[in-house]
């Protein structure tokens, strides 16, 4: 039988795990987040201890071993290889770096990590780091005191605005920051290694955790990656526009504006999440799924073809280009 659309409830990080978090994720999308240190929401997630759940509590982990390919797809490979965040930057993140595949499951075990940003949000003076600047050398990294100015001089500081997207593949150094709202889409992976955390301290006047030694295993300093430029795409059945944001190795992100009964095509090899950056509704067989702004319904493999009515909404899905 068919899978209807799931609409999920989101995990949340807050508290010391995500001391740069803030109040914006209640505020916008009228989260129901835990305090007021909340960074993020994790809409689609199969993270350990921070899955998403359905309307019935069941957490995303248990539903893929239930409905295997009929929820994830024929060709998608791995349980759930996608992982789908809110970010509410509040402060400045930690300057980070991800490893690439190869390197994490040689040295971890786990999937490497590559996402990307669609800036939801942004103060006027917001800025994101991405990449070093264009002179800095592997032998300079690894001469300099990764404390206080010596390592910020080194970075390459980009302006940002709602609307922007921007794709980090792993190895390329970078940092949310202060007073940014964004949308993630990323490969279920948490690793992250940590450069530099701007000397913050938490209450016990603790610095956080740094991963140096891997960090340089895995940074390539070349990488300065720039803002995507949005591909238009042709849009079946009813009316609106579709927008093609991202268009990575593991995922593509498409944004849907001012659609009246646009087709989302049932595709059995993948699944599909939509999240909706404005109220929508999803319609299928006689049924419909209503969508508030910041909701995300999981969209399975073995599903019937859909039609969005909404002015504004994100879908993301595994890249089957390959």
């Amino acid at each position: 039988m068919p899978l209807p659309p799931i609409l999920m409830r989101p995990a949340f990080r807050s508290g010391e795990a995500t001391p740069w978090g803030g109040t914006r994720l209640r505020e916008l999308f009228n989260k129901d987040t835990p305090d007021a240190r909340t960074g993020e929401s994790l809409e689609v997630s199969t993270v350990a201890n921070l899955n998403s759940l359905d309307s019935e509590g069941t957490p995303l982990s248990r539903l893929v071993e239930r409905y295997g390919k009929a929820l994830v797809g024929t060709d998608v490979k791995g349980d759930f290889p996608l992982l789908l965040k809110l970010l509410d930057a509040r402060e400045d993140l930690s300057v980070q770096v991800h490893p690439d595949d190869a390197y994490a499951q040689a040295n971890e075990r786990k999937l490497g990590k590559s996402e990307a940003w669609i800036i939801l949000s942004a103060v006027p003076d917001a800025h994101i780091v991405c990449g070093f600047r264009e002179d800095v050398t592997m032998h300079e990294l690894r001469q300099v005191n990764f404390e206080g100015p010596a390592v910020e001089s080194l970075l390459r500081r980009v302006p940002v605005a709602a609307g922007d997207v921007i794709y980090l593949a792993p190895g390329t150094v970078h940092a949310i920051g202060a007073g940014i709202v964004l949308y993630e889409i990323q490969q279920s992976s948490d690793l992250t290694y940590r450069f530099y955390d701007w000397d913050r301290r938490d209450q016990h006047g603790n610095k956080r955790k740094l991963h140096l030694e891997k960090a340089m295993a895995v940074v390539d300093p070349t990488l300065r990656p720039d803002k995507s430029v949005p591909k238009k795409l042709s849009l079946p059945g009813g009316r609106g526009n579709a927008v093609l944001l991202v268009d990575a190795p593991h995922f593509i992100t498409v944004k849907y504006t001012h659609c009246n009964h646009a087709v989302i095509p049932a595709d059995r090899r993948r699944f599909a999440m939509l999240t909706a950056l404005e109220p929508g509704v999803l319609h299928y067989l006689d049924r419909q799924l209503e969508l508030v702004a910041g909701s995300t319904a999981l969209l399975p493999a073995n599903g019937e073809e859909l039609l969005f009515t909404g002015n504004s909404a994100l879908l993301s899905a595994p890249n089957m280009a390959d």
